[in-house]
């Protein structure tokens, strides 16, 4: 019993070391792309990040004073939505880039603007991509987004759109139209990296996980998640004696790309060795998937 325990928790401990790692190599590349491309040249992103940049073009005051002033609006909308843990470590991951960004001396990598608006986007879209990965966020825009969707008919991605037209079109006022358009190419550039990072263009995952301890892990999920399971009633086939020959019940959910991290720790927690299979989805209708997560 002590020695299941131990390695309980010696896999607590090295899931969570990891996902440190990812939100800290994220902070770093999203910095580089920002000092090494973006502000020495005047460029903007979409989101936050974006806003940011833009409010710094007018002001001159750093960019690293406005990406924590503009999102602590959205982590006090994540405290509400994603839980008190997600907000911690997306508050922390911001003050840690803001930091970053103010202390740490980066070199300019290139003067040429489609580069710029490529890699700029791309070593920013990185970040974002690892940081999500590692259980946090250093954008709040999506954060605003999921909340915004689970009370509008709109999707994740037709609220993003919207917020990041606004910036673009600011942009050209306040700057040029030039910059606004290769912005435009930045976003692009960040966006199409966050996705691949992230394995999945879509904005829903639907994840199927098989386990000895389905009733424990489908409690959580509803509990914790505040997500609706479907179960299936399955048999094993070839495999270990848990399942060879027994009827078992198969938990299939489906929940935000921002809650995959999450869902896994969940399971991880209850059963290391269950099996999960995640399916990206297009789109979804009805069910608990626009409800609040419960906390």
């Amino acid at each position: 019993m002590k020695a299941t325990r131990r390695s309980r928790n010696i896999l607590r401990l090295k899931i969570r070391l990891g996902k440190i790692s990812l939100m800290l190599l994220g902070i770093m590349l999203a910095a580089f792309g920002l000092k090494g491309f973006l502000v020495p040249n005047h460029f903007i992103d979409g989101g936050v990040t974006g806003i940011s940049l833009l409010t710094f073009q007018i002001t001159g005051i750093p960019v690293s004073v406005w990406l924590v002033v503009f999102n602590i609006p959205f982590i006090l909308i994540a405290v509400k939505q994603m839980g008190k843990e997600f907000a911690i470590n997306t508050s922390i991951a911001i003050v840690i880039l803001s930091l970053v960004i103010y202390f740490v001396t980066f070199p300019v990598i290139t003067n040429d603007k489609l580069l710029i608006s490529i890699f700029g986007g791309f070593f920013l879209g990185a970040g974002i991509g690892l940081s999500i990965r590692g259980g946090c966020v250093i954008d709040g825009t999506e954060i605003l987004a999921v909340y915004i969707t689970r009370k509008s008919f709109l999707s994740i991605g037709d609220i993003i759109l919207l917020i990041n037209l606004v910036i673009f079109i600011a942009a050209a006022f306040i700057l040029n139209i030039e910059t606004a358009l290769y912005s435009i190419l930045t976003y692009l550039s960040a966006s199409k990296t966050i996705d691949f990072i992230i394995q999945g263009i879509e904005e829903y995952t639907g994840v199927t996980i098989i386990s000895s301890k389905s009733k424990a892990i489908r409690e959580s999920i509803i509990q914790t998640l505040g997500r609706g399971v479907t179960i299936y009633k399955g048999e094993g086939g070839r495999g270990s004696e848990d399942f060879k020959n027994k009827e078992i019940d198969i938990i299939f959910t489906v929940v935000t790309r921002l809650e995959v991290s999450k869902l896994k720790d969940e399971v991880n927690r209850i059963d290391h060795k269950a099996f999960m299979i995640m399916n990206p989805i297009n789109e979804t209708k009805g069910g608990m998937i626009k409800q609040r997560p419960l906390h």
